[in-house]
């Protein structure tokens, strides 16, 4: 078996793009290769993204392209107008599209993942180009895919009921917490502490700034929150798109005082932020799963998330729920958190075994069993 892997949206620098689809391709990289030490692998990758930077096994070998492909204007002519005639003459016979799209006229049997449909469901969250792009090249995708890899179980319904995808077609593979995401050891986390000189409390989000996950209502929340219970809100997150509304919502609450942007934070450092904080918050409106509140989940950090999309699915009974567009009732659930020790307590607990239910290894072994079953019925 010889498996192509588009992936070009795996980023090794310090910005948004680090999270999401590109965590998701590094993750199932690593454990693939731990599971398959036969099978061949042809790794597209954008410029500067290498073997050695990755540390793949020879079986897998990285082919980094001379061009910034992880910019779209440069990745998508790859995609549809260069990956066919490299697909031929590498020889491989499965390609896999990490990110909803595989080429149109991709000459070898396909596998598809798909993180979400946010482009369908919140198409004002956008730009139109790019949501022309995604739309268009994921129908012709999913519909021409000989399987769909979905990242929940609420993606996998949402590509039956607005795609008309058959079920059978789709496989669930699960997003998951990486072995970091753990609770950390006490004396690196006081010290974490004093290094950042962190409140003893505070309120922590951590997600891309961009209209999905839904800033400008938790600053309402947290606007209302500061009557009761003075505690900062600390943000942490690179800029995605369309970020402006929150800045501007920020200065008509005026908030700026009380709200830190911390910007990107380290890979390497947000269990120590995750473990650090009184509750974590994630109001997001839409996910295709929601990483962040797993994984401060895993840290040990009491969850309020929003009661939408995947969230329910990712969090089950182990954090509290809520409505993200309804300010008071998200107001009212954080300082529940905030005021009572006994809850606080109880969420850590139940969301330790919550996040010890999902497991890239067992997302590797799906993965991999997919790619079988492709690869045999194409022969």
């Amino acid at each position: 078996m010889h498996v192509a892997i588009n992936a070009h949206l795996l980023a090794q620098v310090k910005s948004f793009r680090r999270a999401g689809v590109s965590n998701y391709t590094e993750q199932l990289l690593r454990h693939m290769a731990l599971l398959d030490h036969e099978g061949r692998y042809s790794v597209y990758t954008t410029r500067g993204v290498t073997q050695g930077s990755l540390g793949l096994p020879a079986n897998f070998r990285v082919r980094p392209s001379l061009l910034p492909t992880i910019n779209p204007r440069v990745r998508i002519p790859w995609e549809q107008g260069i990956a066919p005639g490299l697909l031929l003459a590498t020889g491989a016979n499965v390609f896999h599209g990490v990110l909803n799209v595989a080429p149109f006229l991709c000459p070898i049997p396909s596998v598809v993942t798909v993180h979400d449909l946010a482009f369908i469901r919140f198409p004002q969250t956008f730009r139109r180009v790019n949501r022309f792009y995604l739309n268009l090249a994921t129908r012709i995708s999913v519909k021409r895919a000989t399987k769909i890899l979905a990242v929940s179980e609420h993606t996998r319904r949402e590509l039956i009921e607005i795609l008309g995808t058959p079920p059978d077609k789709i496989v669930v593979t699960h997003d998951a917490a990486g072995e970091e995401f753990q609770p950390p050891d006490p004396t690196a986390l006081r010290a974490f502490r004093e290094k950042q000189a962190l409140p003893e409390q505070f309120i922590l989000f951590v997600g891309t700034l961009e209209p999905r996950k839904n800033l400008p209502a938790l600053l309402d929340a947290y606007a209302l929150l500061r009557q009761a219970c003075a505690v900062p809100l600390l943000i942490g997150g690179g800029k995605g798109w369309l970020f402006e509304p929150i800045f501007e919502k920020l200065e008509q609450l005026g908030l700026r005082e009380h709200v830190q942007f911390r910007g990107f934070l380290e890979q390497s450092e947000l269990p120590l932020w995750y473990a650090a904080a009184s509750v974590f918050v994630y109001p997001s409106a839409y996910e295709g799963f929601g990483m962040p509140p797993l994984e401060a989940m895993a840290c040990g950090a009491a969850v309020v998330a929003a009661n939408r999309s995947s969230l329910p699915e990712v969090v089950g009974n182990a954090a509290l729920t809520v409505d993200p567009y309804n300010a008071p009732a998200l107001a009212s659930a954080l300082e529940r958190v905030l005021r009572d020790d006994a809850l606080r307590d109880e969420l850590r607990t139940k969301g330790l075994a919550q996040a010890r239910r999902f497991s890239w290894l067992e997302t590797a072994r799906r993965t991999l069993a997919v790619y079988g079953e492709v690869a045999r019925a194409g022969s």
